[in-house]
């Protein structure tokens, strides 16, 4: 997770170096997984039942009221605790986003608590470095990732009624889909609810696969996060990504009045009416600490580009050691060398190579630290500026 000095703080040894995860588990289920498909292909239905203005206005309606409450309520209130709600409007909340068909709020929330811990390593559940299609929607049809660690969302898993509709996350789902049938018939079911579930679906996960390669960093952080104007339109203001990973602890993400953030608009009027507390903003000094512009070291840009770097260092070295035990074997072959002298020399060869990946990701990680170590001093002397202005 990348924050600054008022959020949890990282642990940048920790991300570093990762023992490789086995991904032997983490195969799609098409069984499984066909709900998902199947729900993706039903706008087709569209030629039968038709459209009507009505329910391209319940689209509209039931489009952007998921979208805040997957914004304000799965994103910055269940993950981020970035302003208070009493228990009852806490509860509707959370009702609201699991109408989208996303899943529960504690298996989304610490999901998405995970995503910032570990972001852009091994262990991000749904990293963009392991290609589009993973981080788009491939992590969540894979078993691993199907439970809900309750003991890493606690602070929310304490509430019964968040414990059961975590477990009955078809409710909601379900009961929109009888609104909408109830209020618009088969067009209204198929148009308001399910091409609306289709389209809210891939805006949201846009923000996986998209958000950490596409757009611009205004913050050195530790993770590839980027803001996307583009994206901050589509989702309700969610594209502001950098300015997020950069300081998770705010309800607003778009830090700055040019910068197109409706959840948090949405927020400050339930502020004013007493049904949101304690709404955080970034304060002035935070926005103006950690510039890359301003020569701040970038180190999450670094540490993904280094890590790239590494891997086709191994992977030709592994190449070299492929060949040269090719080239020993016909060697062997042409001069009656015995197999155990085979042996022996693919050995050696092998250990040799081992021995300098060893020493080059010694290096590699003993880079990475400094680079850290760097990044933190810069961030540290940002902050001192910014406080003595």
């Amino acid at each position: 997770m990348t924050t600054t000095s008022e959020s949890t703080p990282s642990a940048p040894t920790s991300r570093l170096r990762r023992a490789p995860v086995e991904r032997s588990h983490e195969r799609v289920h098409f069984k499984d997984s066909l709900p998902f498909y199947l729900v993706n292909l039903s706008p087709i239905l569209i030629v039968v039942t038709g459209i009507s203005w009505q329910s391209v206005a319940l689209l509209m309606i039931t489009f952007w009221g998921r979208m805040f409450f997957i914004t304000a309520g799965y994103h910055r209130y269940f993950s981020h605790k970035s302003f208070k709600l009493a228990r009852v409007p806490q509860f509707l909340f959370a009702f609201g986003a699991t109408s989208s068909a996303q899943k529960g709020p504690l298996w989304w929330a610490q999901h998405h608590r995970d995503h910032h811990r570990y972001s852009d390593t091994d262990l991000d559940v749904h990293s963009p470095q392991r290609g589009f299609w993973w981080s788009h929607v491939g992590w969540i049809l894979v078993d691993s990732h199907a439970h809900t660690d309750f003991d890493k969302i606690s602070d929310f898993a304490k509430y019964p009624e968040l414990r059961w509709i975590n477990k009955y996350d078809w409710v909601a789902p379900w009961s929109l889909a009888i609104a909408c049938w109830l209020i618009g018939s088969w067009e209204g079911l198929v148009v308001g609810f399910f091409l609306s579930t289709v389209l809210l679906w891939h805006s949201t996960f846009f923000i996986n696969s998209l958000a950490h390669v596409f757009g611009r960093r205004r913050y050195a952080t530790e993770d590839t996060s980027r803001n996307s104007a583009l994206l901050a339109v589509l989702t309700m203001g969610e594209g502001w990504h950098n300015n997020h990973h950069y300081y998770p602890a705010s309800a607003r993400q778009g830090f700055f009045w040019w910068e197109w953030d409706p959840t948090f608009y949405v927020l400050k009027g339930l502020s004013w009416v007493g049904i949101v507390k304690d709404l955080k903003a970034p304060p002035a000094h935070v926005k103006a600490a950690s510039r890359v512009r301003d020569g701040n070291f970038d180190i999450g840009m670094f540490r993904v580009h280094w890590n790239k770097a590494r891997l086709a260092v191994n992977a030709a070295g592994t190449n070299v050691a492929h060949a040269l035990v090719e080239r020993k074997d016909s060697a062997v072959e042409a001069f009656g060398e015995t197999r155990e002298a085979i042996h022996d020399r693919r050995t050696e060869v092998q250990a040799g190579i081992e021995a300098r990946r060893e020493a080059l990701e010694g290096f590699v990680y003993s880079t990475l630290e400094t680079a850290e170590e760097l990044a933190q001093l810069s961030r540290r002397g940002q902050r001192d500026l910014a406080r003595e202005s």
